[in-house]
C-alpha cells in the first residue's frame, strides 16, 4: 500500500514539475476533464499504462479514506477518483443494506414534506463524506406492547422493554408518564441525553380526522418534544410508526397494516403523510388476542405452562394463516415444538385457527370486520378519494410487526383481497411482507438518523420548538 501510495506521488510531482499535457488510449487511466470550456487532457504519469478496470480494482483496495486523499494529485485522479461506481462499491460494503441507503440518499434527504419529484443526486463521494461525519441518533420505538432502543449505528436494537405505560403512573399526565419513560430508556442505555440527537417513534392514536382528534395528536407529539427538550436533549425527530415501518420497507407512499399488541391499523400513507381524512381503519384482533386465544385451546386441552411468554413462543414457532381456511380443516396439521425450561408442546387445529382470528374475529368472540374487509375498504377510499393521478400508490400493502410474520398471511391477504376488490382496483395490488417484524419503525428510523443530512434534515432544535403552533408536523 505504501509503495503504491509512493508511486502516485511521485508521478504527481513529475506532472507538476513538467506541467506537461499527453495524450493517452481509450483504455488508460488518463481522463479528459472539462476545465472553462476547454479540454484539457492531463496525464497521471506512470499510471497511463493501467487499464481503467485494473486501477479501480487497485483504488477498491486501497480503500475509501486513502482513495478520497488521490483527489488532490490532478485533475485526472479526481474525475477518476470520484466516479460514482467507485463509491457505490464502498457504500455497498458497509453494513447497512445497499438498497436501504440508496432509497434514503434520493428520497429522504430532503426532511419532509418529501419531495414529489427526484432530486438532483449528489456524488456519491460526497455523500459517502457525509455519512461518515453523521453523529447518529438514540431511537426510541415505543409501542402498546413493547419498546425498542438502541443506538442508529448498531445493526438492530440493542434493549427490549415493556409497554411504556408500565415506567410510569398511568393517572399522571402525559408529559410526567413520557418524561418518566425517557429517562428510564437513557438509563437503561447508559447514556446522557445531551450528547446524541434522538429519535423517536409516535404510536397511532386518535384515528379520526374531527378537529379533536388533530388536537389530540398535536398535544402527543408536544408532550414528546417538551419532556425531550427539558432532558437538554440537543435536537429531537418524532414520526409517526406508520410512517416509520413503511420506510423500512423503502416505501413512501402505500398502505400500512401494522399487527400491533392490542389491535391491527390499516394506515394509508401518501409521501410519507398519513392520510387521516380518507380514514385509518382498526381491527380490534393483535398479538394478544391471538396469545390469549391460543392459551384458552391449549388449557382446553389441559396442557400445562408456566406463562404467557410459552403461549407466544408457541404462537411464533407453530402457528401460521391457512391460505384455504375450508382445506385446512381437512387435513392433520398436528406438529410439536420444545420450549425451553417448559418442555415439547403439541398443536393440532390450534396452529392456524389462531391466525385466522384476523380474518375471522368471531372466532375469537370478536363482532368486527376481519382484516381483509378493512385493508380492502381502506383500498376503496383512497381510490374514490383521488388524492393523487397515480392510482398505484394505494395498492402498495406493507406488513409490519411481530405477528404480521406468521407464514402464509401475505398469501391469504393477496388472496382475500382480489377476491373483494373489482378487477379494476385489485390489479397491480402487492402485499408486502414485513421487512423487520416487530422492529420495522425502529429500522425506519435508523435510515433517516444514518441520512447524510442527518440531523439537520429532520430533527427540532429545542430554540426552533414552538408549541401550539401551526408547524406542519409528520403525524
Amino acid at each position: 500500500m505504501s509503495y503504491f501510495l509512493k508511486l502516485i506521488l511521485d508521478s504527481a510531482n513529475r506532472f507538476n514539475s513538467s506541467n506537461s499535457i499527453s495524450s493517452s488510449s481509450s483504455n488508460s487511466v488518463s481522463s479528459n476533464v472539462y476545465d472553462s470550456d476547454q479540454i484539457i487532457v492531463c496525464s497521471t504519469g506512470e499510471f497511463d499504462r493501467i487499464p481503467i478496470d485494473i486501477f479501480i480494482q487497485i483504488l477498491k483496495l486501497v480503500g475509501p479514506k486513502e482513495a478520497a486523499k488521490l483527489t488532490v494529485v490532478c485533475k485526472s485522479w479526481r474525475l477518476i477518483v470520484s466516479g460514482n461506481l467507485l463509491w457505490i462499491y464502498f457504500l455497498q460494503n458497509q453494513l447497512d443494506p445497499w438498497d436501504s441507503k440508496f432509497f434514503a440518499e434520493t428520497t429522504l434527504r430532503s426532511g419532509y414534506p418529501l419531495r414529489t419529484y427526484p432530486c438532483q443526486m449528489q456524488s456519491f463521494m460526497q455523500i459517502y463524506g457525509q455519512r461518515a461525519q453523521v453523529p447518529g441518533a438514540i431511537i426510541i420505538d415505543g409501542g402498546s406492547g413493547y419498546c425498542k432502543f438502541g443506538w442508529s449505528k448498531y445493526d438492530a436494537p440493542s434493549g427490549r422493554a415493556a409497554t411504556f405505560l408500565e415506567f410510569g403512573n398511568i393517572e399522571a399526565p402525559m408529559y410526567s408518564r413520557l418524561r418518566h419513560f425517557f429517562a428510564t430508556i437513557y438509563n437503561r442505555m447508559q447514556v446522557k441525553s445531551y450528547t446524541q440527537p434522538t429519535v423517536v417513534s409516535i404510536p397511532i392514536t386518535q384515528y379520526g380526522d374531527t378537529q379533536y382528534d388533530k388536537t389530540a395528536r398535536r398535544k402527543l407529539k408536544e408532550a414528546i418534544y417538551s419532556a425531550m427538550f427539558d432532558m437538554n436533549v440537543p435536537s429531537v425527530c418524532a414520526v409517526s410508526q406508520a410512517t416509520l415501518a413503511l420506510f423500512a420497507a423503502r416505501k413512501t407512499s402505500g398502505i400500512l397494516v401494522n399487527i400491533g399488541f392490542n389491535q391491527t391499523s390499516v394506515v394509508p400513507i401518501l409521501q410519507g403523510k398519513i392520510m387521516y381524512n380518507v380514514g385509518v381503519k382498526v381491527v380490534p384482533a393483535g398479538a394478544l388476542k391471538l396469545i390469549g386465544y391460543l392459551r384458552e385451546q391449549m388449557q382446553q386441552r389441559n396442557q400445562r405452562f408456566s406463562s404467557l411468554y410459552t403461549v407466544r413462543t408457541l404462537k411464533e414457532n407453530l402457528c401460521y394463516v391457512a391460505i384455504d381456511y375450508q382445506a385446512e380443516l381437512q387435513k392433520d396439521t398436528e406438529a410439536s415444538y420444545e420450549v425451553p425450561v417448559e418442555g415439547w408442546f403439541t398443536l393440532k387445529q390450534e396452529r392456524f385457527l389462531t391466525g385466522e382470528i384476523l380474518f375471522q374475529p368471531h372466532i375469537a368472540g370478536l363482532s368486527s370486520k376481519g382484516l381483509h374487509q378493512a385493508v380492502a375498504l381502506c383500498i376503496e377510499q383512497c381510490h374514490a378519494a383521488g388524492l393523487s393521478p397515480d392510482d398505484s400508490w394505494f395498492k402498495t400493502v406493507v406488513l409490519a410487526g411481530g405477528t404480521a410474520c406468521l407464514p402464509g398471511l401475505v398469501e391469504r391477504l393477496d388472496k382475500e383481497l382480489r377476491l373483494l376488490l373489482p378487477p379494476s382496483i385489485s390489479s397491480g395490488i402487492r402485499v408486502i411482507p414485513p421487512p423487520y417484524g416487530a422492529d420495522s419503525a425502529w429500522y425506519g428510523a435508523k435510515l433517516l438518523s444514518n441520512l447524510s443530512t442527518f440531523p439537520s434534515s429532520w430533527c427540532i432544535d429545542k430554540k426552533d420548538f414552538r408549541p401550539k403552533s401551526k408547524r406542519n408536523f409528520l403525524w
